[in-house]
């Protein structure tokens, strides 16, 4: 029996989960690869699934989809909108939502793995589909090779994955080198020296270190990194005080940090730390702030070799015209661990989720930014087809071509 995927994605559009809470989803995916017959286990690195489809003697693929949601509150009027609401790692209830296209990523997985084992008489080798937890947390792909996914499954010999994107359905973008930047998510705690609010000139307030903080914080890449180089500081989050009328003692800014190398993390952070250092000190604070590094992400780096020839197929595939290079993405994955710990190529690819026709009209008008939602926007939906057919495809294409 074929699978609904169309039923399959808006079930868990309804239904998102967050990070390392993937556990209906996880059950999921989980009874339909064994509807399929795979070997399947569950709880890898916490909520992960991992299915083997054993095919005779030939190369290793992993294919990889992510599956946690994030807190955000859908406002797509979709009639399979997500209501769905959690409690975060604060302790917090916030609503859930799949706004970054994990469902789709999932559902195409399902449906690239059932056509594999459709298919089995005419390749050989073996597919490892890896269903991960927790990306939007940067940590569920170290969980589960901290829970031994190298060692309990069988090894890649190439890592293959693929994200939604606001591209036009059926367009298929990848570079090779260096795809998607490396991050640090960062927790800056400035301590003041908290008081009543008519007596500001008794208290050291935060709020005001913590506000020129952020615009210093600005500069860092505007006056401090090279043009040509591609940097992001972002200042997410900024929390201080609980009343108008209490100075408080400490502010909190929750910072994420983007950079394609090495060399250039080392010195954004070198100049974070600065400037952080230093706007606390022009507040006459008597503590020294607190940096703490929350997560940190490699870069996403596409094997040159592998890159060109999944290239080729797709272009066999889909047309001439069907394959762009997108240039390198500010946004960061996990992903890479997988490749890089095995110490095998990655191919990571982003394919399009917006009704071309729509796409087509916003370029035209010089308006995507305001009139085609991306990722992690309350507004963001893929649109079902042929977004799904596409992505069932290329990952089976993709599988085909590093297969015997």
């Amino acid at each position: 029996m074929t699978m609904d995927l169309e039923g399959i994605y808006t079930d868990l559009h309804r239904h998102p989960e967050l990070s390392f809470q993937e556990h209906r989803t996880a059950g999921i995916v989980a009874e339909h690869l064994r509807a399929l017959g795979i070997d399947t286990t569950e709880g890898v690195g916490r909520t992960g699934v991992v299915g083997v489809v054993s095919n005779g003697v030939g190369p290793t693929v992993w294919l990889r989809a992510d599956m946690d949601g994030l807190p955000v509150e859908e406002l797509t009027g979709l009639p399979y909108a997500s209501a769905a609401r959690g409690v975060n790692p604060a302790g917090l209830d916030v609503p859930v939502m799949h706004a970054c296209g994990h469902d789709m990523h999932v559902t195409c997985l399902l449906g690239a793995i059932e056509r594999l084992v459709a298919e089995k008489d005419s390749w050989h080798g073996t597919v490892v589909a890896v269903f991960q937890p927790a990306e939007e947390f940067g940590a569920g792909s170290q969980a589960m090779l901290d829970d031994g996914v190298l060692d309990r499954f069988p090894r890649p010999d190439i890592v293959l994955g693929q994200h939604v994107t606001p591209l036009p359905a059926g367009t298929i973008g990848v570079r090779s080198g260096t795809q998607m930047a490396a991050s640090d998510g960062l927790t800056v705690t400035m301590y003041g020296r908290g008081g009543h609010g008519s007596r500001p000139q008794a208290t050291i307030d935060p709020v005001v270190m913590a506000a020129a903080t952020v615009m210093r914080l600005q500069t860092i890449v505007s006056r401090e990194v090279d043009p040509r180089d591609v940097a992001v500081v972002t200042v997410g989050s900024i929390h201080a005080g609980l009343k108008n009328n209490i100075i408080s003692d400490e502010a909190k800014l929750e910072i994420s940090l983007r950079y394609p190398t090495d060399a250039l993390r080392d010195a954004v952070l070198a100049k974070l730390e600065r400037v952080v250092n230093a706007e606390a000190a022009a507040s006459g604070a008597t503590v020294a702030p607190r940096i703490v590094t929350d997560h940190t992400l490699p870069p996403t780096i596409n094997d040159e070799n592998a890159t060109a020839r999944l290239v080729s197929a797709f272009e066999a595939s889909f047309g001439d015209g069907s394959v762009i290079d997108p240039g390198m993405f500010t946004g960061s994955e996990d992903v890479s661990r997988f490749a890089r710990d095995a110490g095998v190529p990655l191919v990571f690819w982003f394919w399009g989720g917006v009704d071309a026709e729509a796409h087509a009209r916003a370029l035209a008008a010089g308006t995507l930014e305001t009139d085609i939602p991306t990722n992690h926007s309350a507004y963001f939906a893929p649109v079902l087809q042929p977004t799904l057919s596409r992505g069932v495809e290329a990952l089976v294409i993709a599988a085909r071509e590093f297969l015997g």
